[in-house]
Formats: C-alpha cells, sequence, structure tokens
C-alpha cells in the first residue's frame, strides 16, 4: 500500500499558506489604502485563477497520464512568482504579480486531491484522515499570524507568505506519481457525465456554496476589525472553525458509515444558512462569532468531504483529474470570485449586514436544489455500530 504521508505533508505545507493568505491578506491590501473594491478584485484573484488554471491542468494530467511534474512544476513557479509582490505596493504591480503567482498555484491542488481519492478509493473516510493535516496547518498559521504581524508589522505580509509558498514547492517534491492499478473501464467522454442532472445538481451545489462563502474570505477579517476585534482575535476566530473543521475530518469515517453523501451535502448548506445569518446579524458577538465559526466544520469540511466522494464516484477513473479539476473551477473559482466580487460592491453600502445576508440566501438556494434534484432523503444510510 502506497504511504500517505507524502500526501498529508503537502496538505500541511499548501494550508499553512492559506492560514496566512486568507485571514491577513485583505488587512494588508487595507494597510495600503486600497479600496473595497479594489480589496474584493486582488483577493479575488485566487479563486478567478481556479476557473482558468485547474481544467488546463487537470486536461494536461490526464492526457499525459502523469501529475507529479505539474503538481512539482506548478509549485515551484507559483513561490518564485509570488516574490515579487512584495517589491512594490501600486494596485497593478500586484495585480499583476499576484495573477501569475494563482495561475499556478491553483494547478496542484485538484491533481494531490485526485491523486489521494483514488489511494483511498475503497474507503473514502480515510480521505478525510489525510487532508485534515491541512487543517492542521491552517491552524498553525491562522494563530500565530497575528502575533508574527505584530511582532514584524504588517508590511511583512507578502515576505511571510513567499516563504510558504516555498514550503509547499518543496512539500511538492516528495509527492509520488499515482498510476492507477490495473486496465480501467472503458469510459466516453466527460460530457456524456457531466449533461446527467445529479451531476449538474451536484455542481451547483458546490458554486453556490462557494458563492456563500467568497464575501467570507474577503470580508470576514475587515468585518471583525469594524468591530473592534484585534488582530491576534482575528487569527483566533479563523483558527477556531479550522479546528472544528479538524475533529470533522477526523470523524468522516464514521459519519460516511452512517449517512450517505447526498445527506452529507445538504447538511452542509443548511449549516451555511445558519452560519452566514449569524455573522449578518450578531458579529459584534463574541459567543455568537465563536459559534457561527464552529459551524466551518459543516459549511467546508463536510461539504468537502461529500463533494470531493460524490464526484469520484460519479465520474470514470480516466476523467478524475479533469472532474477534481472542474470541481475547483465550479467552487472556488466561479462562485468564491463571485462572491467576492459582488460582495465587493454590497460592502460599501450594507456592510457585514446585507453582504452576509446575501451569502445565507445563496446557501438557501443550495438547499432546495440539493432536495429537488440530489435528493438526500433517500440517500440515508442505517447507523451502523462503530
Amino acid at each position: 500500500m502506497q504511504s500517505l504521508w507524502p500526501f498529508a505533508s503537502f496538505y500541511f505545507t499548501y494550508f499553512t499558506f492559506q492560514g496566512m493568505f486568507s485571514p491577513f491578506w485583505g488587512l494588508y491590501l487595507q494597510s495600503l489604502s486600497f479600496s473595497a473594491w479594489q480589496i474584493s478584485v486582488l483577493m479575488a484573484l485566487s479563486t478567478l485563477a481556479r476557473i482558468v488554471a485547474p481544467g488546463f491542468w487537470g486536461w494536461l494530467a490526464d492526457r499525459s497520464g502523469r501529475r507529479r511534474n505539474i503538481i512539482v512544476t506548478t509549485s515551484v513557479l507559483s513561490a518564485a512568482s509570488f516574490c515579487l509582490v512584495g517589491l512594490h505596493d501600486g494596485f497593478w504591480w500586484i495585480f499583476v504579480s499576484l495573477t501569475v503567482s494563482h495561475f499556478f498555484w491553483a494547478a496542484a491542488l485538484p491533481l494531490v486531491e485526485a491523486s489521494t481519492a483514488y489511494l483511498t478509493r475503497d474507503n473514502p473516510g480515510r480521505y478525510s484522515r489525510v487532508r485534515v493535516w491541512g487543517s492542521i496547518g491552517f491552524v498553525c498559521l491562522a494563530m500565530s499570524g497575528g502575533y508574527l504581524l505584530d511582532w514584524l508589522g504588517i508590511a511583512a505580509t507578502p515576505w511571510i507568505v513567499s516563504a510558504l509558498l516555498a514550503g509547499v514547492a518543496l512539500a511538492a517534491f516528495k509527492v509520488p506519481e499515482v498510476v492507477p492499478q490495473g486496465k480501467p473501464k472503458p469510459a466516453g467522454p466527460i460530457w456524456d457525465t457531466l449533461k446527467k442532472p445529479a451531476v449538474m445538481a451536484l455542481f451547483a451545489c458546490c458554486f453556490l456554496q462557494a458563492f456563500a462563502h467568497g464575501p467570507y474570505y474577503t470580508f470576514y477579517s475587515l468585518g471583525l476589525k469594524a468591530f473592534g476585534y484585534d488582530k491576534a482575535a482575528v487569527g483566533v476566530l479563523w483558527a477556531l472553525g479550522v479546528v472544528f473543521e479538524v475533529g470533522v475530518f477526523m470523524l468522516m469515517p464514521r459519519i460516511m458509515r452512517r449517512f450517505g453523501l447526498e445527506a452529507l451535502m445538504l447538511a452542509s448548506l443548511l449549516a451555511a444558512v445558519l452560519r452566514f445569518g449569524l455573522i449578518a446579524v450578531c458579529l459584534a458577538s463574541p459567543a455568537v462569532a465563536a459559534f457561527a465559526q464552529a459551524l466551518h466544520a459543516l459549511t467546508y469540511a463536510l461539504h468537502h468531504a461529500s463533494a470531493i466522494g460524490l464526484i469520484n464516484r460519479m465520474f470514470a477513473e480516466q476523467h478524475h483529474g479533469r472532474a477534481q479539476g472542474l470541481y475547483i473551477v465550479a467552487s472556488f473559482g466561479v462562485g468564491g470570485s463571485g462572491g467576492g466580487l459582488i460582495g465587493g460592491l454590497v460592502w460599501p453600502h450594507g456592510g457585514v449586514m446585507l453582504t452576509f445576508a446575501m451569502s445565507a440566501v445563496a446557501a438557501l438556494i443550495g438547499v432546495l436544489v440539493c432536495l429537488r434534484w440530489l435528493r438526500p432523503a433517500g440517500k440515508l444510510r442505517a447507523a451502523s455500530p462503530v
């Protein structure tokens, strides 16, 4: 059996970058006196890159039958190009540098996801035990990032992020090539799968969940700052959500034995309606803010694990690279960037309340789509002893 530790190491380093970037990059951009629209555009570049890059790199990997070379090359180029960001603080300089870096950065994760999903295909719950190391990496930087910036100053943010991306590149060299065993079953064009109603509904649910999270990744830290939370508190709240995420990832093997993947997808969307509704109206309360962050375990971990499992089940083995890429495109790409950019238009007029009410409505539409076309009520499994 092939070791999963290289994949756990990659997830850990990849999400240490996210643990620094997601909570604090918006604060860094605000320190440069950029407008809310400029901040939303720059924050959306990471998700916009996921519209173009994963489909292209997934197609190339499926065509060549080799993923490792792409994972290594793009990780190195992403780290190298991000170093340019800190050399100038002009909007267009940062825009171009981030665009290049994120194009390469968006390539590796869906290919690593496809390999991990393949290696854990006989026991999908094991995927979460590997993926949880990404959550642990996120917590490490989200918890310490605020204190690190208090010590080094907010201007050090680009250089800290560059160092973390260099760590991702080093971990990429340890990721092995995963070659499917045996001859795969014949598969028709990927379009034959994509046009099935259940598959389209799955991607719609992923899009709507990511759209709901777009304003969160762009404006949540700014909202906390507006209510008087300091950088350390911002980092702790971000980390709190991921601590609960770790718990769900660890429990996923048991959860998946009890419930169908469609039911888990529905639960994640219902939790998002509650979470973003609470953020919209109660962010000033630390206790409510902490509870809303605890729901991240459902809105992200449960959603992501169920989406990966459904994609692995719905698509033929030969299409897994492209399918994972399309998942990134539909969710974090189109959905996340769309939510973040529209949030940038709404934020100056409605602030936290209107922006996150929009997120709650998007998740509610996802609930309706899931109920109508994924039919989760018929997918519950009888509870089994653990």
